[in-house]
C-alpha cells in the first residue's frame, strides 16, 4: 500500500461575538441564591448564562448541533428546560451545567416549554401541532395531545385543578383534562393566530393575544362553584344592584344547563378586551409569577405593562367611582336622599387591568422577562433583536412609572453580521469588523479587548507591526485605526464605489485595493509629522491606478510579488504584471462573478471560488485549469489558503466551511456548526486556528489538532451519521388499532432506542445460550459424577460474575428512563416471551417492582393481541397477575409508611419549635411586611 498523505483535524473550539440568538427567548435564572441577577439567553446551540451585574458569562450550557428555540427554567430554579429546533429537550442542572436528561419526542422544533407548579411534569409544545406531557422526576414521556391543527404557541398548567390549556396558529384555544388526556372545550372566539397566553386572577381569567391590537379576556368558572361564583361583581356593587346580578346569574345558570356536556367541568365567556397601543402581532404575552404584572410587546421595539389589581384595590376603586357618582346624583337632583339609592355604578376591565406604562428599548425587541421584587420594584430583562441584552426597571406603583435603564450586555458582539475578519501576525489577536463597529478580540480568551466605531467595514487588514489596522468601507473610503488609543487616525476616500477587496504587498510597505469604481489603486505606507504632537504617525500615499472596464471584486497580490490578480464581474480573472501593469493571464470559466480568491504560498497555484457554487484550481504559470470542484451548495463566499501548504479552506452560504488539497483535488474535512450563512472567515498565519463569521451574529473558532485524519475513515464516518439519521426518519412501529404514522406514545425512534433495543435483544439471546450451556453442563456433571468446571461468558465475568437473568435486569436498568418505551416499541414478539418470565422471577426477588412493572404493563399493552392468543403464555400470566399484585402493594405499603413518618416528624419539630411550616411561615412572613409597610407610610404621613 502507498504511503498516504497525512492531514491534521480541525475541530470547534469555542462560539464567541453572541450575546444571545433570535430564535430562543431570554428567562431570569436563580443562581447562588439570587433572583433577577442572572439571565439564561439561547446562544446557537448552547445556553449562555449572563450576570447582567457584571456583565460576564459565567456559564455555557453546552448543546450538541441543532439550535435552541425555547426555554423553561423550573420553580424550584435548580434546572433549565431547553427546546431544541429537531424537537428534543434536555434538562440542565444550574450547579453543574450539565444536561442529563433528554426527551425525543417531537418531530419539529419546540414553540413551547412550561413546568406545573411543583416542577414534576413539564409541558412540551412544537410546530409538529402536538402536545407532549413529560414526567421530569422518572424521566419519561406521560402522554402526547393531538387536536392541534397547526405549532403550539403557549401549553400553561393550571394550579388547583389537573388540566392544561393550549393555544395554537390555528386560532383555537383548547382545554385538555389531563385525568382523561382529551380535550373536553375548545374555543374558537379568535380570528387570527393565538400568540401569547395568560392565565391572572387566582386563574379566574384567561388573556389572550392575537394578531391585531386588542388581547381577549375570558372569565373563566369552575362547574363545582358555579352555584357561588367568586366573581368580583356582587362584592363590589351595593343598593339594588346585586338583584340585577341574580337575574344574570340566573339567565347564566340556564345558559350553562342548554350547554353540551363537555362544559361540565368549566365555562369561559369573553370579559371584554384591552386595547394595546401597537398595531402589529403579538409577539410574546407573559405575566409576572406574582400573577400581578401583565405585559406584552409586538414586531417593534415598545414593551407594554398593565397592571392587574387585586380585589381590594377594585373594591376601592368602585367606592370612589360610587361616591363620585353620588355626588353627580346629588348634585342633579334636589331630593339627594331618594336618588342615593339608585345610583348604579358598572365594573368594566379597564377597571380590573389598569395600563402601567410603556418601556421603549433601544432595538426591536425578540423576548423578554419578568421578575416583580418583594419591594415592588418590577425588573424586565431584553433580548434584542441586534444581539443586545438590555435591563430595565420600574416601580408600578409609583403614581408617574418611569422605566429606567439599569445594565445592558453589549460588548460582546456586533450589533450586525460581521463582513471581515483578521488575524495579527502573531495569532493573538483577532479582528472583526460590521456595519458600525470594529472589534478586537484576544484569540486564547475570547475577550473583547477595544471596540471602535467605524463605516460599514467590507475588508481589513492589520499593518504590519500590528499597531494599526486598515479597513475599507461599503462607501469606497479607507480608514486608518490605532489600536493602542483606539482613534481613527486617518479617513481617505479611496474609490468612488464600495471598496471591496484588500491585499497587503509581500513586502509589507504597501498594499493595493480594489473597488466598484473599476479601479485598481496602489498604496505605499508614509510616516508623517503629527501636528499634536513631536511623534510621526502613519499614513497612506496612493502611487498608481490600473482602470479596468468592469467592477472589482477581489484583489490579491503573488507572493513574490510580480503578479497581481483581479477579479471582474464579467466572472473573469485578470492577471496583471505588478511593475508595468501589463496584462498577463485571463482566467475563464466561472459561469457567474468570482467572489473571493487566494494564490498559495509557492505562488505556483491560484484558487478562485465563485457565486456558481463552484471552486477552480489554476496554475499560475500558464493560467490552466487544474481541477473544477463543485464545492457548496449555495455561493462560495470566502476562500483562503492555509500558510506554507497547498490546502485551502472555502465558506459558503450553505452555513458549511470545507478543507480541500489542491494538489490532489480531494475534499478533506467539512466543519459544521454555524446555523446562517458564513460571511467571511481568516486562517491564522501559523495555520493553526480559524476564525469564521455568519449571519447567526455568531463567530467560530476553529483549532488544528494533533489528531491525524485519514480520508477514508472520514468518508465511513459520514456514511455512518448518513445511515444513523436514515433510521431515526423511517416510519414509527405502529401499533395494532393505530394508523401508521399516527404516534400515541410519547417517543420518538431515534439512533439510541434502536441501540437499546438490540442491547435489549443481545441479552436475552446470551441468557437463552447460558441456560442451555447451564442444561448441558448439569447432564454432563451427572453422567461423570463429579462437579465439572463450568466455563463462564467472559460478558458476564464482566460485570462481576452476576448471573444470565441478572445480566438482562442490568440491561433494562441501563436504559434510559426517556428512551425505555420506545425501545420495548421497537423489540420483536419472539423476545418477549423470555422476557416475561424472567420479569416473574425478579419481580419475585422483590427488585426494581417500579422500573419492572412500568415495562411489564407496556409490553402487555402493545402486544397483548399475540400474549392472549398463546396458551404457553397463560401460566406465565397467571404467576405474573399474582406476583405483581402482591409486590406492588408491599410497595405502595412501604411508601404509605413512610409518609405516614415524615408527617410524623413535621409534627413533632413543629410542636418542638413552635414554628409553622413552610406555606403557614410565608404568609405570616408577607402579613408582617405588608404591616411594617402600613406603619412606615403612617410615620411619613406624619412627618
Amino acid at each position: 500500500m502507498g504511503l498516504t498523505k497525512q492531514y491534521l483535524r480541525y475541530v470547534a473550539s469555542a462560539v464567541f461575538g453572541l450575546i444571545g440568538s433570535q430564535k430562543g427567548n431570554i428567562v431570569f435564572v436563580t443562581l447562588r441564591g439570587e433572583k433577577g441577577r442572572y439571565v439564561a439567553v439561547p446562544a446557537c446551540e448552547h445556553v449562555f448564562i449572563w450576570d447582567l451585574r457584571k456583565g460576564e458569562k459565567i456559564l455555557i450550557l453546552q448543546g450538541l448541533k441543532q439550535e435552541v428555540t425555547c426555554l423553561c427554567p423550573s420553580p424550584d430554579g435548580l434546572h433549565l428546560a431547553v427546546g431544541y429546533e429537531d424537537g428534543s429537550i434536555r434538562i440542565f442542572s444550574l450547579l453543574s451545567g450539565e444536561g442529563n436528561v433528554t426527551f425525543n419526542g417531537h418531530k419539529a422544533a419546540i414553540t413551547s416549554l412550561k413546568y406545573d407548579q411543583l416542577g414534576g411534569r413539564l409541558a412540551s409544545g412544537s410546530k409538529d401541532t402536538d402536545v407532549i406531557v413529560w414526567d421530569v422526576i422518572n424521566e419519561s414521556g406521560l402522554y402526547r395531545l393531538k387536536g392541534h391543527k397547526d405549532a403550539i404557541t403557549q401549553a400553561l398548567f393550571l394550579r388547583e385543578k389537573n388540566l392544561l390549556v393550549t393555544s395554537g396558529k390555528d386560532t383555537m384555544v383548547k382545554w385538555w383534562d389531563l385525568d382523561t388526556q382529551h380535550c373536553f372545550k375548545t374555543m374558537v372566539g379568535h380570528r387570527t393566530e393565538v400568540w401569547g397566553l395568560v392565565l391572572v386572577s387566582e386563574e379566574k381569567r384567561l388573556i389572550t393575544g392575537t394578531s391585531d391590537s386588542e388581547l381577549r379576556a375570558w372569565d373563566i368558572a369552575y362547574l363545582q362553584e358555579i352555584e357561588d361564583p367568586e366573581e368580583p361583581e356582587p362584592k363590589k356593587i351595593k343598593g339594588p344592584s346585586p338583584g340585577i346580578q341574580d337575574t344574570r346569574e340566573a339567565e347564566e345558570g340556564a345558559f350553562e344547563r342548554s350547554e353540551a356536556p363537555e362544559d361540565r367541568i368549566l365555562t369561559c365567556r369573553k370579559a371584554g378586551s384591552i386595547m394595546r397601543e401597537g398595531r402589529d402581532r403579538v409577539v410574546n404575552l407573559t405575566v409576572d409569577r406574582t400573577g400581578r404584572i401583565l405585559a406584552c410587546h409586538g414586531t417593534d421595539s415598545v414593551l407594554e405593562v398593565f397592571c392587574i389589581l387585586s380585589k381590594e384595590e377594585i373594591q376601592k376603586k368602585m367606592d370612589k367611582k360610587r361616591k363620585k357618582a353620588r355626588k353627580k346624583a346629588k348634585l342633579n337632583s334636589c331630593k339627594g336622599e331618594e336618588e342615593d339609592l339608585e345610583v348604579n355604578v358598572e365594573m368594566t376591565l379597564q377597571d380590573e387591568i389598569q395600563r402601567v406604562t410603556n418601556i421603549k428599548t433601544s432595538a426591536k425587541i425578540k423576548s423578554f422577562d419578568l421578575i416583580h421584587s418583594p419591594q415592588g420594584e418590577l425588573k424586565a430583562v431584553f433580548l434584542l433583536q441586534n444581539n443586545l441584552v438590555e435591563l430595565y426597571s420600574l416601580s408600578p406603583s409609583a403614581p408617574t412609572p418611569q422605566p429606567v435603564r439599569t445594565s445592558r450586555i453589549a460588548i460582546g458582539g456586533h450589533r450586525s453580521d460581521v463582513r471581515t475578519l483578521s488575524f495579527s501576525s502573531d495569532n493573538i489577536a483577532v479582528l472583526s469588523a460590521s456595519a458600525d463597529s470594529i472589534k478586537i478580540w484576544n484569540r486564547s480568551t475570547l475577550q473583547c479587548i477595544r471596540t471602535m466605531t467605524c463605516e460599514y467595514a467590507l475588508c481589513s487588514f492589520f499593518v504590519p507591526g500590528d499597531r494599526q489596522v486598515v479597513i475599507g468601507t461599503k462607501t469606497g473610503k479607507l480608514q486608518l485605526y490605532d489600536l493602542a488609543s483606539g482613534n481613527l487616525l486617518e479617513t481617505i476616500d479611496a474609490h468612488d464605489g464600495a471598496l471591496w477587496s484588500l491585499s497587503l504587498s509581500p513586502d509589507q510597505r504597501g498594499f493595493v485595493t480594489g473597488g466598484a469604481d473599476k479601479a485598481v489603486k496602489f498604496w505605499d505606507f508614509e510616516l508623517v509629522k503629527d501636528e499634536s504632537s513631536t511623534q510621526k504617525r502613519l499614513t497612506v500615499k496612493q502611487t498608481r491606478t490600473l482602470q479596468l472596464d468592469e467592477d472589482v471584486l477581489c484583489v490579491s497580490y503573488s507572493p513574490n510579488q510580480k503578479l497581481l490578480a483581479v477579479s471582474l464581474l464579467d466572472c473573469t480573472v485578470k492577471i496583471f504584471y505588478v511593475d508595468t501593469l501589463k496584462f498577463f493571464l485571463s482566467l475563464y470559466g466561472h459561469k457567474l462573478p468570482v467572489i473571493c480568491m487566494d494564490i498559495s504560498y509557492d505562488g505556483a497555484l491560484i484558487a478562485t471560488g465563485s457565486a456558481d457554487r463552484n471552486v477552480k484550481i489554476w496554475g499560475l504559470d500558464f493560467g490552466d485549469c487544474h481541477k473544477s470542484l463543485f464545492a457548496h451548495d449555495d455561493s462560495v463566499m470566502y476562500l483562503r489558503f492555509v500558510p506554507k501548504s497547498h490546502l485551502f479552506f472555502t465558506a459558503g452560504k450553505d452555513r458549511k466551511i470545507k478543507q480541500w488539497d489542491a494538489d490532489k483535488f480531494e475534499h478533506i474535512q467539512t466543519l459544521e456548526g454555524h446555523h446562517q450563512e458564513i460571511w467571511c472567515l481568516a486562517v491564522s498565519p501559523s495555520g493553526d486556528y480559524v476564525v469564521s463569521s455568519s449571519h447567526d451574529k455568531s463567530l467560530r473558532l476553529w483549532e488544528r489538532t494533533r489528531e491525524p485524519l485519514i480520508l477514508e475513515e472520514e468518508r465511513e464516518m459520514q456514511r455512518e451519521a448518513e445511515y444513523e439519521e436514515s433510521v431515526a426518519k423511517e416510519d414509527q412501529p405502529a401499533v395494532p388499532g393505530e394508523t401508521q404514522g399516527d404516534n400515541y406514545f410519547t417517543g420518538k425512534k431515534t439512533i439510541e432506542t434502536v441501540k437499546a433495543a438490540e442491547r435489549i435483544m443481545e441479552a436475552v439471546e446470551l441468557y437463552r445460550e447460558e441456560t442451555a450451556k447451564m442444561k448441558e453442563h448439569k447432564a454432563i456433571c451427572k453422567a461423570a459424577g463429579k462437579e465439572v468446571p463450568h466455563p463462564i461468558n467472559p460478558i458476564l465475568m464482566a460485570y462481576g460474575n452476576i448471573s444470565p437473568s441478572a445480566y438482562v435486569l442490568e440491561i433494562f436498568k441501563g436504559i434510559k428512563s426517556s428512551e425505555l418505551e420506545e425501545s420495548l416499541l421497537v423489540l420483536p414478539f419472539s423476545y418477549v416471551p423470555d422476557i416475561l418470565k424472567l420479569f416473574n422471577e425478579f419481580i419475585q426477588l422483590g427488585s426494581d417492582v417500579e422500573l419492572l412493572c412500568r415495562c411489564l404493563f407496556f409490553l402487555l399493552r402493545i402486544h397483548f393481541g399475540q400474549i392472549t392468543s398463546n396458551q404457553m403464555l397463560v401460566p406465565v400470566i397467571e404467576k405474573l397477575k399474582e406476583t405483581t399484585i402482591s409486590k406492588v402493594r408491599q410497595v405502595r405499603d412501604v411508601i404509605g409508611f413512610n409518609m405516614a413518618g415524615l408527617d410524623y416528624l413535621k409534627r413533632e419539630c413543629e410542636a418542638k419549635s413552635e414554628v409553622m411550616f413552610f406555606a403557614d411561615a410565608t404568609s405570616h412572613l408577607e402579613e408582617k411586611k405588608r404591616k411594617r409597610k402600613k406603619r412606615e407610610k403612617l410615620i411619613l404621613t406624619l412627618t
